[in-house]
């Protein structure tokens, strides 16, 4: 239970940086545009992970996983997009890109390792 509650306080923190970078943004309207679908998906990861450890069963479990590892794939990609667009400097995003990225890796390997469980294949 203490992994579950370490990954649900990671992920809000995750958010909290995400709504900080969302605030700093530029004024300019790709930026806008870009920075609402940024802080959409990023801050949904904590909010479904949550949801996924309140699961009523192994099935609905890995199914919450699955979004949450869509939206943090998500996020890395409007991450990205923002520094290949000039938006925001590449090296204030470079620990969020990789902190976004190892959550995504983190996901990944739970999602697998939920139908690990799930599977009688």
């Amino acid at each position: 239970m203490e992994q579950f509650e370490e990954l649900q306080e990671r992920t809000r923190k995750f958010a909290l940086r995400i709504v900080k970078l969302f605030r700093s943004l530029p004024k300019t309207d790709d930026a806008r545009l870009l920075g609402k679908q940024l802080l959409r998906s990023g801050t949904s990861i904590g909010a479904n992970y949550r949801a996924a450890c309140r699961a009523r069963s192994r099935a609905e479990f890995v199914a919450k996983l699955g979004i949450v590892l869509e939206e943090a794939d998500e996020t890395v990609s409007w991450l990205e997009l923002m520094r290949d667009a000039g938006i925001f400097p590449e090296a204030k995003l470079r620990e969020i890109v990789q902190e976004a990225k190892e959550l995504v890796a983190i996901f990944v390997t739970s999602v697998r390792t939920a139908k690990g469980l799930t599977s009688s294949i």
